[in-house]
């Protein structure tokens, strides 16, 4: 299952944290136990096998299989040094982790194999031992197998979003090549009725068939990237510009949201895909901040400059966190994947003094 996730640096903070909570729940439990080891020396052994345990869920994620392992060998040990820590200490975190990362045909083998011995509890404790045992290992493969099962259908979610976006993105980018193609068309025509009377203008036709053609190509660039569907609905009229953003500000305020916006550079220059990207993602920013942020006050800038397109969308709304499934988080989505086709960037989420930014770095020329 390949689907966008948190960085690795976060994920080593999460597993961390979860590591240390089993250490020191894992201590509280060695350190004030009447069961606990008799000796200092075998208090020192329960204590790094308690640290090996919980160390195991810092490389869990790369290997499942061996840190399982390991974290079920130092549970026996602790087993034997403090049997109040329950069956092989406190290994059913890391069985946890195993049913979140791994399908149910690999998660149900390590339950099995860690619950096969739990009847040596009727020899060494009771029913009631054994009864715990069960329940422990039972609960953290079902939490587990329960989180996996959620990360699943949001990666198909999510999937399901890019793909329909790319397909609005390559109907969308066909009206602006197509654009080009017949601009270089005409200026071709018009090269050939004028190459011997008129070189000059013939010059010039043949410098604007090679500006379409390195416009369009830069726009191909862009729709090599989308899948193209064809759902029988083409688009209307002619596909929106970055000059269109005053009218889209305008529309915006006339429902009932004030807007600010502010421009840099020369962006009328820009290829038509990129201004179509840049106006899809403003539009999609305005309407998430009408319908869902509640906002009262939204800034909209547009900066070109050192080849980069940046778009910067501030409201003052709420900034409720956009949940899978909600049209806010489909928008999201959406313009994340319109800039990372154009080989850009976008981040979006609330801002620590209130409301809510989206912004998006959209790179324009060769160097994309």
């Amino acid at each position: 299952m390949r689907c966008p996730s948190r960085s690795r640096s976060a994920l080593l903070l999460i597993d961390g944290g979860i590591a240390a909570v089993v250490l020191v729940v894992s201590l509280l439990v060695l350190l004030t136990s009447d069961l606990g080891p008799p000796t200092a020396g075998g208090t020192a052994v329960a204590v790094g096998l308690a640290a090996l345990q919980a160390s195991c869920l810092l490389w869990i994620r790369y290997r499942p299989g061996y840190a399982l392992a390991v974290a079920a060998l130092a549970g026996v040990g602790l087993e034997a040094f403090c049997p109040a820590l329950g069956w092989l200490g406190l290994v059913a975190a890391p069985l946890s982790y195993v049913a979140r990362l791994r399908p149910p045909r690999f998660s149900l083998v390590a339950l099995g194999l860690l619950a096969a011995p739990t009847p040596w509890k009727l020899v060494t404790g009771g029913w009631r031992d054994l009864l715990l045992a069960v329940f422990a290992l039972g609960f953290s493969w079902s939490v587990g197998e329960l989180g996996r099962a959620r990360a699943q259908r949001r990666c198909e979610w999510e999937r399901h979003v890019r793909a329909t976006e790319r397909e609005r993105i390559s109907r969308e980018l066909h009206d602006v090549v197509a654009h080009h193609v017949a601009v270089i068309a005409v200026q071709a025509v018009a090269a050939e009725d004028v190459f011997d009377q008129q070189p000059e203008q013939a010059r010039a036709a043949l410098g604007s068939i090679n500006l379409a053609a390195r416009s369009a190509l830069t726009e191909l660039r862009a729709m090599l990237h989308a899948l193209t569907a064809d759902d029988g609905s083409d688009p209307d009229g002619p596909q929106p510009r970055l000059a269109q953003l005053d009218a889209l500000a305008d529309a915006v305020r006339a429902v009932g949201l004030p807007v600010t916006l502010r421009r840099e550079g020369d962006c009328e220059a820009l290829p038509g895909g990129v201004q179509l990207s840049a106006y899809r993602i403003v539009q999609e920013s305005l309407t998430n901040a009408l319908r869902h942020g509640h906002a009262t006050h939204a800034d909209v800038d547009v900066r070109f400059g050192d080849g980069v397109l940046r778009l910067e969308v501030v409201n003052d709304g709420s900034a409720a966190a956009r949940r899978p499934g909600t049209s806010g988080g489909r928008g999201i989505v959406g313009m994340r994947e319109r800039a990372r086709l154009l080989g850009g960037t976008l981040d979006a989420g609330p801002l620590p003094a209130g409301g809510f930014r989206v912004r998006a770095d959209l790179p324009v020329g060769a160097n994309r």
